[in-house]
């Protein structure tokens, strides 16, 4: 039996104590504080935010120390079946842009490893705070604000610094709270209460705060320009998608066939798409609707064809990631997936658009590597195996359509940057795919992609992929004077067979 360990739960206010000064008055409530807290066992602090799941010395974070511990007892977890735990969560359920202020946040975390690890979850006061913000009038006008400020949130330790949100409530608490108190004594002994003071506290807060959101928004789309910028561009399907016409088409066919449930998740798919809204209006039930029809028999075969070229649409999309992660439990997108071959072809294109656009942003085709498995018709399967399987399939199709998608999504494997040993393996898979390939006569830009991935692979299992190639051929000088990009290419694969 392992040696136990001790579980703490780290608890910090936000507001520095702001909430409890203001709520009475802003929400006809006393809130004590606005609750961040970490779980601390084996001598490290893990908490969850905007970039994911982070870890500390204890109390190192820039909250520095917290303003309650909790003993939260101990765990009999070995700490290796804890570190592979924490790595599973922080692929699917708490992966990096899945944080929602109100639903999804460094408390459900909490809560998630204590449960794990204890047996019991954490004080129900913080888990609670969310729904008793959001039952009062004010909670529910502010619930927009919230939602945007909540995707991005994080506590960067390396840095030690904090958000700009983080930090801006802060310099407020410390400079304004003592004139808030005179204020409010003041207001008091007048008599005119404290609505005065809190319109005026609202509106003087309103610029400040709109100015941070700003700030903010700015400098995530400079980092996403940034990042995309600096990394290999991706073969992606732009405006290939009549978005309006697919939907007016998925319509025709189901409208009749939908509970109401199921209408609701029509409309947020339009809403999603065709009102440019962003992913916060698709409901937790959005998935479920998917997988009915991806799954259902009854379903024509066309509705699914005219769904997967929306979703080939939305791939594109930046916010793409917060739909991807709703389907962390139940794998609706990477099961339907793993069974391409059993598709009809139309069906095995449009998942194949699907698949190739996710390149498209850098949080979206990290997610198509996850390594994380599950059982899956009594084999274990990833997103990496079901992407590779979907990339093997379309390459080597009859099918031009599919060698078009399949040849990108090899590409896009290929130039993406991976440091996991799996993909060692997927390279020899993905290499043994494109020495078929080449045993016919592509086109100029299906051999340029292709080639490309076999240099890149080349490199990523600099010893089994170049023995594939001389043992199974053909040698890559067969397209010698294809093009002038070709022969760059196969310049490179040859380096590698000496």
């Amino acid at each position: 039996m392992s040696e136990p360990h001790p579980v703490k739960l780290y608890i910090y206010d936000l507001s520095n104590g702001l909430a409890a000064l203001l709520s009475p008055n802003l929400l006809q409530k006393r809130v004590e504080g606005i609750w961040h807290t970490s779980i601390v066992v084996y001598g490290e602090e893990f908490f969850f935010g905007g970039t994911g799941i982070s870890r500390c010395i204890p109390g190192e974070t820039q909250l520095r120390q917290p303003l309650k511990i909790e003993d939260l007892g101990t765990t009999e977890v070995p700490q290796e079946v804890f570190e592979d735990y924490l790595h599973s969560l922080g692929q699917q359920e708490f992966a990096p842009g899945t944080y929602k202020l109100l639903s999804h946040n460094c408390n459900n975390f909490s809560d998630e490893l204590s449960n794990f690890l204890t047996g019991r979850s954490i004080p129900k006061y913080i888990l609670d705070l969310p729904s008793e913000v959001l039952g009062t009038p004010w909670g529910q006008s502010i619930l927009p604000f919230l939602e945007n400020l909540g995707s991005s949130i994080n506590i960067n330790t390396r840095s030690g610094d904090l958000t700009q949100a983080v930090k801006t409530a802060q310099k407020f608490n410390h400079q304004g709270a003592e004139n808030i108190h005179s204020r409010l004594d003041m207001a008091n002994s007048n008599g005119n209460g404290a609505s005065e003071l809190v319109e005026e506290t609202a509106e003087a807060a309103e610029k400040p705060l709109a100015q941070v959101m700003e700030e903010m928004e700015a400098e995530e789309k400079l980092e996403r320009e940034e990042r995309k910028k600096n990394r290999e561009p991706p073969i992606v399907f732009k405006n290939l998608v009549d978005v309006r016409g697919e939907f007016d088409d998925l319509v025709s066919i189901i409208d009749s066939k939908l509970t109401t449930d199921e209408m609701q998740s029509l409309e947020e798919l339009h809403q999603y798409m065709l009102e440019d809204e962003g992913s916060w209006a698709l409901g937790e039930g959005f998935l479920n609707f998917i997988g009915k029809l991806l799954n259902d028999g009854t379903i024509p075969s066309e509705a699914r064809v005219h769904l997967l070229n929306v979703l080939g649409a939305a791939a594109l999309k930046d916010d793409v990631i917060l739909l991807l992660h709703q389907d962390r439990r139940d794998h609706v997108l990477m099961n339907y997936a793993h069974d391409i071959e059993r598709l009809p072809v139309p069906e095995q294109e449009s998942l194949a658009l699907v698949i190739c656009n996710l390149f498209e942003n850098i949080s979206s085709s990290e997610w198509l590597l996850y390594i994380s498995e599950w059982s899956y018709n009594n084999q274990m399967i990833s997103n990496i195996r079901a992407t590779t399987k979907v990339a093997v399939n379309c390459l080597l199709s009859d099918v031009e359509t599919l060698q078009d998608r399949g040849s990108a999504i090899i590409h896009n494997l290929a130039c993406k940057e991976v440091k996991t040993v799996v993909f060692d393996d997927v390279a020899v898979e993905l290499t043994m795919a494109l020495l078929q390939f080449f045993n016919g006569s592509p086109k100029e830009e299906y051999i340029f992609r292709c080639m490309k991935a076999l240099a890149r692979f080349c490199q990523i299992s600099h010893q089994d992929v170049p023995q594939l190639i001389q043992m199974i051929g053909p040698p890559p000088t067969k397209f010698n004077g294809t093009s002038a990009r070709v022969d760059e290419q196969i310049a490179l694969v040859q380096k590698k067979l000496k």
